[in-house]
């Protein structure tokens, strides 16, 4: 069966990105001129998504008036005859079939998940973590389809992690079957010392059978009291086996302030309207102002 529908957890408080994450959900800040999700249904839809499913909290009304029509600047702009700008904006709502649900209580991802039971029904589907961009040329959430439809079994991106972090992280244990992909067969969600099976590690993009929701309903609380998805991909790995795929390209921790500016500074240098000038005045700021 094909992927054609996406997960995408945004119902975290952002804490780290304190105090501006009062007043702006963490996914709507800005990377250049788009916000941290606007990038990742672009992913989705490149990845041949149709259908896709964003879970919200209290406070982030402002995701949906996001991906929705805007009367107010569509006439702004049509009054001022910038065609190419108002057909860009009317784009954004027509990206995908977008829904919306909330999380009405914080009990982690893997609770975030089971609530996309009902839209997801007995399909595969994609989750796109709502913390985490990946730059790449092929976007890692195709590359997941394919491995999915390949393999018939879940799929998830891994990187590898420094030691000294993997246990801010989970743990997978891997064995190499083709060019940077590996067959997992257990995972652990920040392990102590002695639980590492490696440094390869899940980093925000995984395609999942339909099956996952039975083993979220069946396995306890997990790490900080919440139901961690990473438990029950590990049930998932131990019983039937999932394939990791070490993507290329760059991530960036869109839930952390260095994360988001990192994230500003590469895009902004590649951006097709300020990005000669952005590179200029980076290249002269760093030789002049920080020597």
């Amino acid at each position: 069966m094909k992927v054609r529908k996406a997960v995408i957890p945004a119902a975290g408080l952002g804490t780290r990105m304190l105090p501006a994450a009062k007043a702006v959900p963490k996914e709507m800040m800005p990377i250049v001129d788009k916000p941290a999700m606007h990038y990742q249904i672009e992913e989705a839809v490149a990845s041949g998504i149709t259908d896709i499913l964003i879970i919200t909290n209290r406070g982030k009304e402002s995701i949906e008036d996001y991906f929705d029509y805007s009367p107010e600047y569509e006439r702004h702009l049509e009054m001022k005859g910038k065609a190419e700008e108002l057909e860009a904006l009317r784009s954004i709502a027509n990206m995908a079939n977008i829904t919306f649900i909330r999380q009405k209580e914080a009990k982690g991802l893997g609770h975030a998940v089971l609530c996309a039971k009902e839209f997801i029904g007995n399909e595969p589907f994609a989750v796109l973590y709502g913390d985490d961009l990946i730059e790449s040329d092929t976007p890692t959430t195709k590359k997941l389809v394919e491995i999915y439809e390949k393999y018939q079994k879940g799929a998830v991106g891994v990187s590898l992690v420094l030691p000294e972090l993997i246990h801010k992280y989970c743990s997978l244990k891997v064995e190499a079957v083709e060019e940077r992909i590996f067959s997992c067969t257990d995972m652990v969600e920040k392990p102590s010392p002695d639980k590492v099976m490696s440094y390869y590690s899940i980093l925000g993009r995984v395609v999942m059978p339909p099956e996952i929701f039975g083993i979220l309903e069946s396995i306890g609380y997990g790490y900080g009291g919440e139901l961690q998805l990473t438990d029950a991909m590990g049930e998932l790995a131990r019983r039937k086996g999932v394939m990791a795929y070490d993507f290329p390209g760059t991530h960036h921790d869109m839930g952390s302030k260095l994360g988001l500016l990192k994230a500003n500074v590469t895009y902004g240098a590649k951006h097709g309207e300020i990005g000669e000038e952005f590179r200029a005045w980076l290249k002269k700021f760093v030789s002049e102002e920080l020597l």
